[in-house]
């Protein structure tokens, strides 16, 4: 045993000697080949702006133009695009202070909710409620071996020089486009339809409206040019044409046909879905003529008032009629369920009279409504009416303005037309179409003729649950406050 020790320290001294510099250097190699650098989780984090549900049955929206581009700072709550439904226009606004990543539509892009609309890069832990996408960096490994043995790439071998001149390009001075406005991608689905039609790019086209908007006017200009240009193009010299020549080729030219298929805009869309199914619904057509001489008069006064004119419409004093009548046959603003059992369908009965009013907009056709129109005054519902009609016009309609609807008002008479067969909407079981007012001669109690203003009231209703009776008196009671006014006074509150 102690030949084994003894042997043991014999081998330990006669053990192969390294040079003093080789020693020197292995405890630090073996000690810190252990200790590895790793890269610093970054301190950003991506999150996703999503789209949220709008409501009132809304599945998707239209996006109109982005107000922002990738790489872009955005504030917190800043628009980020514009959007349009199947019922407004609106903006919608950021949700996170950060850098846009990538935005995951375009403009014109359909966008389902639920879906993402871009990526922002915010600060870790701003937001820490939200469900974010660390962006880390790949983790870097390195150690004190490879670190020492790190050397600088060996410079690249000498190419042999080329005796050859090349010519001097001859510089070509940019073209400098006139910065656009933020707005100049930005028109109503008319011109978008126009613009798909017509095959042309939105951003090619100067617009002349306000803040560089493109109006229909604009694409035609662009579509002529566009054409002569092409024209001139394919012009060739050529002998006079025979008569002959002519006349085929104008033969040829008026009898070809060009069909191109067009998209729905939003409202067209939503319009084609609620026709149609309200088309299934039995509808009973009623009709009356109502003089409204005694209405004229009180607006001409009211406008004439030197102390403080007001110009009123026959619209709020015929909203005011159907909501009192309303009073005395709340059948009218009901609604039809048959959601739970379609073979055991129950009318929902309503409270509040709030009556809708068709408008026709650049966008389409549109039915905002005046909310509790019992609760309000001739004067109020005169104000809301020319609200509800402002935003109708810039598309700034909300969700909320177009909701709720219990019975429908539909003016067509501004435009022009005497007779009008109201389709229902399916949520509502009546709805009043107004025509164009006319000087119509009448007789009077006396049997002289008299010159008197008459307006046709034409009505629709749900004949599934409204008979012909309570239709016909409805529309009399209505008739009854228009031609004599003073009753609603007895009536208000």
């Amino acid at each position: 045993m102690s030949l084994l020790r003894s042997s043991g320290s014999v081998l330990w001294a006669l053990r192969p000697q390294r040079p003093q510099s080789a020693r020197a250097i292995v405890p630090p190699l073996v000690s810190l080949a252990r200790k590895n650098f790793h890269a610093a989780a970054s301190l950003f984090a991506v999150r996703s702006q999503v789209l949220k549900d709008v409501g009132e049955g809304i599945t998707e929206v239209q996006i109109i133009q982005w107000y922002v581009e990738e790489g872009a700072h955005v504030e917190e709550w800043k628009p980020l695009c514009q959007y349009q439904s199947d019922k407004a226009v609106d903006d919608i606004t950021s949700r996170y202070e950060g850098i846009i990543k990538k935005l995951h539509f375009q403009a014109d892009d359909t966008v389902p909710t639920g879906k993402a609309l871009c990526d922002i890069e915010v600060e870790e832990g701003k937001y820490p409620d939200d469900h974010s996408h660390p962006a880390l960096a790949p983790e870097v490994t390195l150690s004190m071996s490879s670190v020492d043995t790190i050397s600088p790439p060996p410079p690249p071998p000498p190419s042999t020089p080329i005796e050859e001149i090349s010519p001097t390009p001859t510089p070509v001075e940019p073209v400098v486009e006139a910065p656009r406005s933020r707005y100049a991608s930005l028109a109503t689905p008319a011109v978008r339809g126009l613009l798909r039609s017509l095959n042309v790019n939105i951003l090619d086209v100067k617009g002349t409206g306000k803040d560089g908007r493109v109006l229909k006017e604009d694409v035609h200009n662009f579509v002529s040019k566009r054409n002569a240009t092409a024209e001139a193009a394919i012009a060739e010299p050529a002998a006079s044409p025979s008569l002959d020549q002519h006349a085929r080729v104008a033969i040829t030219l008026s009898t070809e046909q060009s069909e191109t298929p067009t998209n729905l805009t939003p409202i067209q869309s939503q319009m084609f879905k609620t026709m149609t199914k309200s088309l299934n619904i039995p509808h009973f057509l009623f009709a009356d003529e109502v003089r409204v001489d005694t209405i004229s008069t009180i607006r001409k006064k009211l406008a004439e008032n030197t102390r403080d004119p007001r110009k009123i419409t026959l619209l709020p004093f015929v909203i005011k009629a159907v909501s009192l009548a309303l009073e005395e046959y709340p059948l009218l603003n009901a609604r039809v369920d048959t959601s739970t059992d379609p073979t055991k369908p129950k009318i929902i009965m309503r409270s509040k009279h709030n009556i809708g009013i068709a408008m026709d907009t650049p966008q389409g056709l549109v039915v905002p409504n005046i909310k509790d129109v019992a609760g309000r005054s001739i004067l109020e519902i005169a104000a809301e009416v020319v609200r509800l009609s402002s935003l109708g016009k810039q598309g700034k309609l909300m969700p909320a303005d177009l909701s709720g609807g219990t019975i429908t008002v539909s003016n067509i008479g501004n435009i022009g037309g005497t007779y009008v067969s109201p389709v229902l909407v399916p949520t509502e079981v009546a709805i009043l179409g107004i025509g164009k007012t006319k000087a119509t001669p009448v007789f009077d109690a006396a049997g002289e003729v008299a010159r008197a203003e008459v307006a046709n009231f034409s009505w629709s209703a749900d004949h599934r649950v409204v008979d012909g009776a309570t239709m016909a008196r409805m529309a009399t009671r209505i008739q009854e406050l228009i031609e004599s006014p003073e009753l609603m006074l007895l009536n208000l509150r």
